[in-house]
């Protein structure tokens, strides 16, 4: 099934497979052999973070699976991302270089600033990556996502990287990335659902050749998690089981094709063996302008993932909920005024 997922071209000239895997929560050996029996099925794009704290099992399952024969690593495309706390600059190469070994690879072929706000940096241990302050909130660095970025790019110009984007990044504050760039982002990953589906950060994005990553496409962390479900209704709604009557698909596939005929990339987190399958088998059909528009209609602007631990931070990406690109309405001139919350020069 492999052959059957197309691949799109970055505005650097790399390219990624259409759907990728998301691996949020998948660890241990159950983990490893989920992302073995994933890259069986046929996904080669494969999503992680230092944050998740499941590098080492991707890199496993990923060299058994070269070992065995099955597949080159130059089939597969890997993206892990810089977490929060290592914005500094001079903690990015070594931040890196941690994942890199975790994973044990030769590169990766993307890496991502997981979100716009730098958090006080407390070390490299699990239980230092949300670090609080004295008044109990998440401690806030004053590292601007620029310099953190700069250091970024040097990882590509060492040839360890072969792509860097962003993710959690409103349109103002890519305006401002883009400026100052000598290496642009190809990617920004964001929520993205029927629920929220950030028609006009895309259409930004695609105006400045991002392309979009689309992480809860199914509006919550996966398709069994029905804590934050604001796009459950899509799974069970009546004119949208129609829809996939028509093509032999259920309601979870068309939301994926909706995903990817608006314009994104989305990398949704299987449970089971049945929604990897099912998950993949998208691309033998288009919806029609029509369905797409019905598809439209579920957009409630409510976010699954809202971040609100992180809103006193001044580069908090997400404001007015009503809005469904909140955050642009932040003064870049004066986003370092914006927030009060005491920030740390790490």
């Amino acid at each position: 099934m492999w052959s059957m997922v197309p691949r799109v071209t970055f505005a650097n000239g790399c390219q990624i497979p259409q759907i990728g895997l998301g691996t949020y929560l998948t660890r241990g050996e159950e983990g490893i052999r989920a992302i073995k029996q994933a890259i069986d099925i046929g996904y080669r794009h494969i999503d992680t973070a230092y944050r998740y704290g499941n590098e080492r099992e991707v890199g496993q399952a990923v060299r058994d699976k070269i070992a065995e024969g099955f597949i080159a690593r130059e089939d597969l495309f890997i993206t892990t991302k810089l977490w929060n706390s290592f914005h500094s600059p001079r903690h990015v190469a070594e931040a890196f270089g941690r994942s890199l070994a975790n994973l044990k690879l030769e590169y990766v072929d993307l890496y991502l600033m997981h979100m716009p706000m730098a958090l006080a940096f407390r070390g490299f241990g699990e239980a230092d990556l949300i670090p609080y302050d004295t008044q109990g909130k998440v401690a806030c660095s004053e590292v601007n996502f620029c310099d953190t970025w700069r250091a970024m790019e040097q990882l590509v110009r060492t040839g360890q990287v072969r792509s860097i984007g962003v993710s959690n990044f409103n349109r103002t504050q890519l305006r401002r990335l883009l400026a100052e760039a000598t290496i642009r982002p190809v990617t920004n990953q964001v929520e993205c659902n029927p629920g929220f589906n950030q028609k006009p950060l895309i259409e930004f994005c695609r105006a400045e050749d991002i392309t979009v990553t689309a992480f809860s496409p199914m509006g919550r962390a996966n398709r069994s998690d029905s804590s934050c479900g604001v796009t459950a209704n899509v799974l069970t709604d009546a004119r949208v089981a129609r829809i996939g009557a028509k093509y032999g698909k259920s309601n979870a596939q068309i939301v994926l094709r909706y995903l990817i005929d608006i314009g994104t990339i989305p990398i949704p987190k299987p449970c089971n063996r049945a929604e990897t399958l099912e998950n993949i088998d998208i691309f033998d059909f288009q919806l029609t302008a029509d369905e797409i528009g019905l598809m439209d209609g579920f957009a409630n602007g409510k976010r699954a993932v809202p971040l609100k631990y992180y809103s006193h931070h001044r580069d908090y990406p997400f404001g007015n909920e009503d809005n469904e690109d909140v955050g642009d309405e932040v003064d870049a001139e004066n986003h370092f005024s914006s927030k009060s919350a005491n920030y740390l020069k790490v």
